[in-house]
C-alpha cells in the first residue's frame, strides 16, 4: 500500500468516527431534551424516561432536527417557545457532546 493509500484510508476512518460520534451526540441531546421537556410537563421516572425515546425517535422523521421542535413545541403546549427549544437544544448539544466524550 502506498503513502497515498494509507492517508486516504486514515481520512476515511476519521470521516466515519466523527459522522458516528455527531450521530451518538445528537441523539444524547435529544434524550436529554425529551427529558427537559418532560419535566416541564410534569412528567417523571418511567414516563418521563418512555417521553425522552419518544423524542429521540421523532428525529428519525425527517433530515434536520425541526421535526424535534414541531414534537415538543406541540407537546408542551406553549410551555415553551420554539426559539426557546431551539436554544435548549443548542445548549444540550455542548453537554450531550462532553458526556460522551467524558465515556470515551
Amino acid at each position: 500500500m502506498s503513502t497515498f493509500d494509507d492517508r486516504e484510508n486514515a481520512f476515511e476512518n476519521k470521516y466515519a468516527h466523527d459522522a458516528e460520534m455527531q450521530f451518538k451526540a445528537e441523539a444524547r441531546r435529544n434524550k436529554l431534551l425529551g427529558l427537559w421537556a418532560a419535566d416541564l410537563m410534569g412528567k417523571s421516572g418511567d414516563a418521563a424516561a418512555e417521553y425522552a425515546k419518544e423524542v429521540v425517535k421523532a428525529d428519525f422523521e425527517e433530515a434536520g432536527h425541526e421535526d424535534v421542535v414541531r414534537k415538543v413545541s406541540s407537546d408542551l403546549g406553549g410551555k415553551a417557545s420554539d426559539d426557546e427549544i431551539r436554544a435548549k437544544m443548542a445548549a444540550l448539544l455542548i453537554e450531550a457532546k462532553a458526556q460522551i466524550m467524558r465515556e470515551v
